[in-house]
């Protein structure tokens, strides 16, 4: 089973975590099933910026994103070449290293 490696993130996951997770499941529901709560605004459709991660290892082995993500991306805060929504990254065979960003833009929540 493939293991994502969460990198420390202040307020999300102060101490970092590693997850052993099922090939096929997004970045996004392997967090929010280890009750790491990453913001999902659009419940994981793909339509907003909420769900932004860097894949800083481990990327090659997700599928390219898709032109919609690339969309989305371009509105994201701090995006990198590392970039993805972590909704539409799914797991396969190799192991992830994951760093949540600092902020999010997130309209809807009141904690931003």
């Amino acid at each position: 089973m493939p293991k994502i490696t969460v990198q420390p993130h202040e307020e999300i996951c102060p101490d970092g975590a590693t997850l052993e997770v099922q090939s096929g499941i997004s970045i996004c529901d392997a967090l929010l099933g280890a009750h790491i709560h990453i913001e999902h605004a659009c419940e994981k459709s793909c339509a907003c910026t909420t769900c932004h991660v860097y894949v800083r290892e481990g990327i090659d082995s997700l599928d390219e994103a898709t032109e919609l993500e690339e969309d989305y991306l371009d509105k994201a805060w701090g995006v990198d070449p590392e970039s993805r929504l972590s909704c539409q990254a799914i797991v396969e065979d190799t192991d992830l290293i994951v760093e949540i960003p600092k902020y999010t833009i997130n309209m809807v929540s009141e904690n931003h």
